[in-house]
């Protein structure tokens, strides 16, 4: 396979190109349809895609957008990157499904290798494969259940983990994802995260001292939490859902280091931010923690679905039947994971999410010293987010301005998605050329001057 920068055609190679409304009237007619046979869920805007290649997206209608939410994630490695779709095809012409939980074949066990080798610490490593992010995570919380014989967990405050029922009860960023579905799995503790630029403590970092992390022994351990009874600590290395907060970089090894003094668990939910995303292959190594068991999905199969769940091979189950699935490491999903693995090493994605995203935060900071609605600025290589504020002073959320700036940018040809209370996330596809991506900061730059002025 040559390895060449993804050749976009659906658009003018200078940028975007929208005419009219979007959705258009093609757009619109499908997005009746949609309403009134599809289940509510978490539909961000409205684009209706036709096509998409490398970092630009079509809709119906025949308007093409900058991709600055990669499906939320998903397409670190670019739309239809030609390598993943020659993986596709060339596996869909052998065999599509055996069942690799009670079978076996040679691709799963090939990316059950491949990723073992790439996640932290010396230690052997064995993999589940998932459909998956929070299917990922459940795999996660039976094995530290199974492997510890302890019930509860730590999560915090700002955590996304997932919607199911056990993932749910990790997960703590909005108050809608809980709403009414209690019981939930029981038996967890949450705690603030590392949000420095909205401390729950009302304290400043350094001079804190990592409270937010100390906290935890010294006094939820000391009060009404056992720490013998805690299997894991549940966390990500950057809150994606949340709002993309960055932690101090003492934040993560604290915590560790106090899961170790109790023989309690880390387990790392790299689903958003992992597969490159911050220009290291697992955010987590930015922290120098090795944790027990690594969750992840997203990005890995290019928008295949696949997930893992990568644990330390001590912590495997005691006997068959204990955890399973039937699509988990799916053969086609394999073929695109190992085409993903392949391209982040041949197309040097690590080193280019870095360059990249040294002058993307430059100019995301910027703009932040510009207007007086940007908060905050943060981020770890593509990993970027804004924090949109009423003012700088009184620092109040400004979920009205996002909500605009989101909104304006799609009607000038750039697709951005919201997080947390009142930030916007940038997460270009990593293989996003340069000149598109500035392209795509002008729009960005535009529109939020346009939401400022009022």
């Amino acid at each position: 396979m040559d390895y060449q920068q993804v050749e976009v055609e659906i658009v003018p190679a200078k940028g975007p190109c929208v005419s009219g409304d979007m959705p258009g009237p093609k757009g619109k007619k499908i997005i009746d349809r949609d309403t009134k046979v599809m289940v509510t869920q978490t539909k961000a805007g409205p684009i209706v895609a036709k096509r998409a290649k490398g970092s630009l997206i079509e809709d119906v209608d025949g308007n093409a957008i900058i991709d600055l939410f990669a499906g939320v994630g998903v397409q670190n490695v670019g739309h239809c990157h030609p390598r993943v779709v020659q993986a596709i095809k060339e596996q869909s012409e052998k065999f599509i499904h055996i069942a690799g939980t009670d079978y076996y074949y040679e691709n799963q066990v090939e990316l059950a290798e491949k990723l073992a080798k790439t996640v932290p610490g010396k230690m052997p490593h064995k993999v589940f494969f998932t459909n998956s992010g929070t299917e990922s995570v459940e795999a996660a919380l039976k094995v530290a259940k199974a492997a510890t014989k302890r019930q509860t967990f730590v999560g915090f405050i700002g955590a996304f983990h997932g919607r199911t029922m056990g993932s749910l009860g990790v997960t703590a960023s909005k108050p809608v994802h809980r709403e009414g579905f209690f019981p939930f799995m029981p038996g967890v503790y949450h705690i603030p995260y590392a949000y420095c630029y909205r401390c729950r403590y009302k304290q400043d970092y350094p001079s804190c001292d990592l409270w937010c992390a100390k906290i935890l022994d010294e006094i939820y351990f000391d009060t009404f939490v056992p720490p013998n009874d805690v299997a894991a600590i549940v966390a990500e290395p950057i809150q994606g859902e949340g709002g993309y907060i960055v932690p101090p970089k003492e934040f993560l090894p604290t915590l560790k280091k106090i899961a170790e003094k109790y023989g309690i668990l880390f387990i790392d939910d790299e689903i958003q931010a992992g597969m490159g995303r911050t220009g290291k292959m697992w955010a987590i190594e930015h922290f120098g923690v090795v944790p027990d068991i690594i969750t992840t999905a997203k990005a890995l199969g290019a928008g295949i679905p696949i997930g893992a769940t990568i644990i330390d091979s001590k912590l495997d189950f005691d006997r068959q039947g204990r955890h399973s699935n039937t699509f988990g490491g799916n053969p086609i999903g394999a073929a695109a994971a190992l085409a993903v693995l392949e391209i982040i090493e041949k197309e040097k994605l690590l080193e280019r999410t870095q360059k990249l995203g040294r002058k993307s935060i430059k100019r995301l900071r910027e703009m932040q010293d510009e207007y007086d609605i940007i908060g905050d600025t943060r981020g770890l290589g593509l990993m970027l987010a804004h924090e949109f504020v009423k003012d700088k002073k009184s620092c109040g959320i400004n979920k009205e301005a996002r909500d605009k700036v989101v909104d304006l940018a799609l009607k000038r040809g750039l697709g951005i998605i919201g997080c947390g209370k009142s930030s916007i996330r940038y997460i270009p596809p990593l293989t996003i050329e340069e000149d598109l991506l500035e392209k795509a900061w002008d729009i960005l730059e535009s529109c939020i001057r346009t939401v400022h002025k009022g």
